[in-house]
């Protein structure tokens, strides 16, 4: 009943009628399963009724390598892929070419504390591998920005950054934890938020392709300066200069002095001013008065009739 009502809320929304919800995606799900080799019903009863209304559902198993699945990478692997494909085969039977996502989420925990690590080379290699499994089955998939640090500091980048890059090389469909992860999930950072953009920015920046047309390979402005100049004033370099490379919004290259003189301010610091003065700016996106009051109602309906059953 509860994604019911989360269907009828977005139906809602979108002001369309329950015929054109179901044509389209509109919203998505994410289900795990409960490792080793079992999904729960509740969250089974909720896909199978996002399916039957063409809605995408993401299963995505929690095989953390050495405590829910193998300690070997491969068997991790193994298991992932039979507990996500069993629960997509069930949604087909619901609905034939319901969308589903092939959910990625293998890692292993830390052996000498039980505690569940991210960001590491067994999670690169569950991230690369999930992709090339997804593509064999035709399925779009899921990978995360994960990591285990209890806070924004270099730990949390360096597993971030090793995340986003299984992420980005197995070509994920979907990101999911893209930004502000922090503590295995059970905790969320603002300026974690702030710095996991930046970073995401740039490796949408870095898989761009180079360009390779006679004005991106430059011989003419090589030829131009020659062997005792600079590039710094010649024309190819006026022309291209604001756009020619990645621009941070975060990063400060400024030297060490010009940095101390004007606060000395970490990134973390720098990311805290950042998220606040994007909260005090933003502006909440306008709604149609008449779909507010239909949301509303709806809302009020359902507090009078006690809601969906929570106690499974």
């Amino acid at each position: 009943e509860r994604i019911e009502d989360a269907m009828e809320m977005v139906r809602i929304a979108s002001g369309v009628s329950d015929d054109d919800f179901d044509e389209k995606a509109r919203m998505y799900t994410n289900i795990n399963s409960s490792s080793p080799l079992k999904h729960d019903w509740p969250l089974l009863a909720g896909a199978m009724r996002m399916a039957a209304r063409n809605q995408p559902v993401v299963v995505a198993p929690f095989t953390l390598a050495g405590a829910m699945a193998p300690v070997t990478l491969a068997g991790a692997l193994a298991q992932q892929t039979a507990e996500a494909l069993s629960a997509i085969a069930l949604l087909q039977v619901i609905r034939p070419g319901a969308p589903c996502v092939f959910g990625a989420f293998t890692s292993n925990v830390d052996m000498k504390s039980g505690a569940p690590a991210f960001g590491t080379p067994e999670y690169v290699r569950a991230m690369q591998i999930s992709g090339q499994l997804a593509r064999r089955y035709g399925l779009p998939w899921r990978g995360s920005n994960a990591n285990a640090c209890n806070t924004p500091d270099a730990q949390a980048t360096w597993e971030s950054m090793f995340s986003l890059w299984g992420v980005a090389t197995g070509q994920s469909n979907m990101t999911k934890h893209a930004a502000g992860w922090l503590e295995g999930g059970l905790t969320a950072s603002f300026e974690k938020f702030v710095i996991d953009c930046e970073m995401l920015q740039q490796f949408i920046y870095y898989q761009q392709p180079v360009g390779t047309t006679d004005s991106d390979l430059a011989l003419d402005a090589i030829a131009e300066v020659g062997p005792h100049g600079h590039f710094l004033g010649c024309a190819h370099t006026r022309e291209r200069y604001q756009t020619a490379f990645y621009s941070p919004f975060l990063s400060d290259w400024r030297n060490y002095e010009t940095w101390a003189g004007d606060g000395a301010r970490t990134a973390v610091e720098r990311a805290n001013i950042l998220y606040k003065r994007l909260i005090q700016e933003f502006e909440p996106p306008a709604m149609d008065p008449a779909i507010r009051e239909e949301l509303e109602d709806f809302v009020r309906r359902r507090k009078r009739e006690g809601g969906a059953q929570t106690d499974f």
